[in-house]
Parts: structure tokens; sequence; C-alpha cells
């Protein structure tokens, strides 16, 4: 099967590991890799009991997670997207946006969705914006580029 990688290579995806396959309804399943082929952005993989192009079939749209304790270790200037999940974010001024609730990537940069109650924010997680990520504390600062938040 294809699988697109978040973050390529991948290291953490490889032969043996177990990994969770997550369904856009909810519906999980724990599966064991058999083969990883890695080119570019996109792997090959073969999982252990699926051997046929329609069990691979239903599997299309899945999500493949992995422990946090299998990823890759980072260095104090790096994150990965789960980890930020719930930190409040806040501008240089003190003023409080609200939480970050998820991540996507636009292709160009990463954005996180900022949620205070109804509200709801999109912060290009860029230099010129972040300008703190205090992990201790759970809290980003961000410096908005004008307009941003108007």
């Amino acid at each position: 099967m294809r699988v697109r990688a978040y973050q390529p290579p991948a290291p953490s995806l490889e032969v043996g590991r177990e990994v969770l396959l997550e369904r856009s309804e909810g519906a999980r399943a724990r599966v064991h890799l058999a083969a990883v082929s890695r080119g570019g952005r996109r792997l090959l993989v073969r999982i252990e009991g699926v051997s046929d192009r329609d069990a691979a079939e239903a599997l299309v749209g899945a999500r493949v997670l992995v422990r946090a304790d299998d990823l890759p270790s980072i260095s104090d200037d790096e994150f990965y997207y789960h980890e930020v999940e719930g930190f409040v974010v806040e501008t240089v001024a003190g003023q409080v946006l609200g939480t970050v609730s998820s991540t996507f990537s636009t292709g160009l940069h990463d954005v996180w969705i900022v949620r205070d109650g109804g509200h709801e924010r999109l912060v290009p997680v860029i230099t010129e914006v972040v300008r703190a990520l205090d992990r201790a504390a759970r809290r980003i600062v961000v410096d908005p580029l004008p307009g941003l938040f108007d």
C-alpha cells in the first residue's frame, strides 16, 4: 500500500513496528509492518494480514500512527504536532488567543488552528510569527503580522 509520510523519510516506520491505523469514522486497528520501501514523500508498506487488493482498499484514507516513544528524538528548537496541542497561544503583548487544537500543512508552511470558545484563528508556524515555545509552561508566544487577526 502507498503511504504519504508527514515528515519523509519517516524513520519511525520500520519493518516489525506496531502501528495504529485510524480511520475517519474513528475505527482503529493495531497492525505490524511487514515491509517498508521508501521513495520521496511516499512509502510502500506491506501490513501483516493484508494480503489482497480488497483488504488494502478497505484501508484507503486511514492514518498510520506510531507511538510517541517510537518517534526520532528532536532538538530543543523542534517540536512534533501532537506535542503542542493544548498549548496556550498568546501575543507578545500578552493577549491570550486560545489553545492549539490541531496543525495542518499548506505545502508552504504549517498552520496552527487556535481556538478560544467559538473563535478560531489560523496562526502560521513561521519564524516571523512564532517567537517562543515553552514546553514546561505549555505556552506559545506569537508576534502577529499586521492584519493577521483583523
